[in-house]
């Protein structure tokens, strides 16, 4: 019902910044919540940040917060991820996820992108 498409990753130097974009189609996202999560090898896959779709409300990481932001723009049907001060350890794959009857998509995710990978290199 809904596709969700990650781009933005690649190899970035430690201390620099890269934004991650997720487009959805097949339905609008405007009362979705929304949120990226990720996975580095050998570990599980964890959320980073979320953002509620009533009021726009958003949550983080304690390893990413003030260092990460997530937005989203429903006009474009959109949701993103700045990512700054990137360390090695931020290094994974990336994924976009969508939950339709949650206010918070850690409570229930109905779709997941592909995922796109960022490395962070010293």
């Amino acid at each position: 019902q809904v596709q969700l498409v990650e781009s933005g990753g690649g190899l970035v130097q430690a201390g620099g910044s890269l934004r991650l974009s997720c487009a959805a189609s097949g339905r609008t996202i405007n009362n979705y919540a929304m949120g990226w999560f990720r996975q580095a090898p050998g570990k599980e896959r964890e959320v980073v940040a979320s953002i509620r779709w009533d009021d726009g409300g958003t949550r983080y990481a304690d390893s990413v917060k003030g260092r990460f932001t997530i937005s989203r723009d429903n006009a474009k049907n959109a949701v993103y991820l700045q990512m700054n001060s990137l360390k090695p350890e931020d290094t994974a794959v990336y994924y976009c996820a969508a939950g339709s009857y949650t206010a918070w998509v850690i409570d229930g995710v109905d779709y997941w992108g592909k995922g796109t990978l960022v490395t962070v290199s010293s």
